[in-house]
């Protein structure tokens, strides 16, 4: 099975480009940097998704992509000009339209599945998120209306999780305390790693998953149905 991973270079990318190179799959990362997984045996195609991708319409074809560039921009609601919305707009939004839209005739020939993420703010209303919460509201809506769209011969499912120890993340968990308070915000009492969500997003994509499309999935400690 052929596999692309865009942002597969750090955090939960880069764990589902480890576990489906596992798995024994071919794996192409795409991604502004190979540094952390240039001792893979991957294909790497330098991209930023929020420029031209015009390169990923070269594939023939492919039975999975995973979409996993993302942006935590907290600041209160008053603090947030238009530009960062529109910033995390062209990132989690935009980045997943030209990407899909580029490598759709490959996922069509592959009968692809496509794994896109959002998070655990959209179901659950946190102060601060307002931007990043609107933009992956937006990536949740596409993810329905691509799996309807394209089904039976394309699925789509989406992951919210809830904070994970990521570099994306880094700043939210940069002391002891900061973890230990964001832990005890968990019913699991623990925040999430990387190979947490990974697991599930290869799942998605594998064939494990072939009865599964159009749902929003949260791996978040318990965080959005837990009290």
């Amino acid at each position: 099975m052929k596999y692309l991973v865009v942002g597969g270079s750090k955090g939960i990318g880069k764990a589902c480009t480890e576990i489906l190179l596992e798995g024994g799959h071919e794996v192409i990362v795409a991604s502004r940097s190979n540094s952390e997984i240039s001792h893979l045996p991957i294909e790497h195609i330098e991209l930023d998704v929020t420029q031209d991708v015009s390169e990923l319409e070269d594939f023939e074809e492919l039975n999975g992509l995973i979409f996993c560039p993302g942006s935590i921009n907290l600041k209160p609601f008053h603090r947030m000009d238009i530009e960062l919305f529109k910033q995390d707009m062209e990132l989690n939004v935009y980045g997943a339209i030209k990407t899909i839209q580029a490598t759709l005739p490959a996922l069509k020939k592959g009968n692809g599945s496509v794994v896109l993420f959002s998070t655990v703010a959209v179901s659950q209303g946190m102060p601060f998120h307002a931007s990043v919460a609107s933009a992956k509201g937006a990536l949740e809506g596409l993810t329905r209306s691509l799996a309807a769209e394209y089904a039976p011969d394309i699925r789509v499912n989406a992951i919210a999780p809830s904070l994970t120890d990521t570099p994306l993340a880094e700043s939210l968990v940069s002391n002891d305390k900061k973890r230990e308070v964001s832990e005890a915000r968990h019913p699991l009492k623990k925040i999430g790693r990387p190979e947490d969500i990974a697991s599930l997003a290869v799942h998605l994509v594998s064939e494990n998953g072939v009865w599964i499309s159009g749902q929003v999935i949260g791996v978040d400690g318990g965080m959005s149905r837990l009290r």
